[in-house]
């Protein structure tokens, strides 16, 4: 698993060299965004447990978290890729269904009027047909919701940005957190370590002395 890392880098370039052109593409991308950030997060704390059995645990427990920060930031941009895609194509389909009804209406409203007027007695019973200032009623509501569409898009999209960050710091801070007490199991080992050697050394060099004459 060392060689993971290069290669979702690798990957990366890749995703960000050819842009996601399908909600297919886009699903997919993410499917393996979830995959890629579990092997990285577990070639972690497979480094994090080698770096305990290190002198220098702290630079060895530097290395592993740069190499992890830069993967899973190849991997965020290729994340926001696929979902920003999702989300223009989502609405970019909602505002196609609200153009096309739109033009159907104004579609039959023009068939109505380029008909020949009924009897009295039948257009009293028929349903009256609507009118140019309908059609002008639906047009301005379809510009109204996609209005409010945007700015409720711009909206989530701070909130997003704003939890994505928020996510983000208390992240770092577990993390460091979790390095502060890996990095003080590994100094109360090596002290260990050393006094056990000490103790050793003491022990042969006094078992190497000639015992006292009697």
């Amino acid at each position: 698993m060392k060689a993971l890392i290069a290669l979702l880098l690798a990957t990366a370039a890749a995703a960000q060299a050819q842009n996601v052109t399908s909600v297919e593409q886009a699903n997919a991308a993410l499917d393996k965004v979830a995959r890629d950030r579990a092997a990285v997060n577990e070639e972690f704390a497979a480094s994090e447990r080698e770096c305990s059995t290190k002198f220098f645990v702290n630079n060895c427990l530097d290395k592993a978290k740069e190499k992890r920060r830069v993967a899973l930031s190849a991997i965020r941009a290729r994340e926001v890729d696929a979902q920003h895609f999702k989300r223009a194509d989502s609405v970019a389909r909602r505002d196609a269904e609200l153009a096309e009804r739109a033009r159907k209406d104004a579609e039959e409203a023009a068939l109505r009027a380029a008909q020949p007027p009924k009897p009295p007695h039948e257009e009293k019973a028929a349903p009256p047909a609507p009118t140019g200032q309908r059609v002008a009623d639906r047009e301005a509501e379809y510009a109204a919701r996609v209005k409010r569409q945007q700015q409720k898009d711009a909206a989530e999209a701070g909130q997003r940005a704003a939890n994505v960050a928020a996510f983000e710091r208390k992240k770092a801070e577990s993390e460091h957190r979790q390095a502060e007490v890996a990095r003080k199991k590994a100094e109360n080992a090596a002290k260990a370590e050393r006094a056990a050697e000490r103790r050793a050394a003491e022990e042969k060099k006094a078992a190497a002395q000639p015992a006292p004459a009697k």
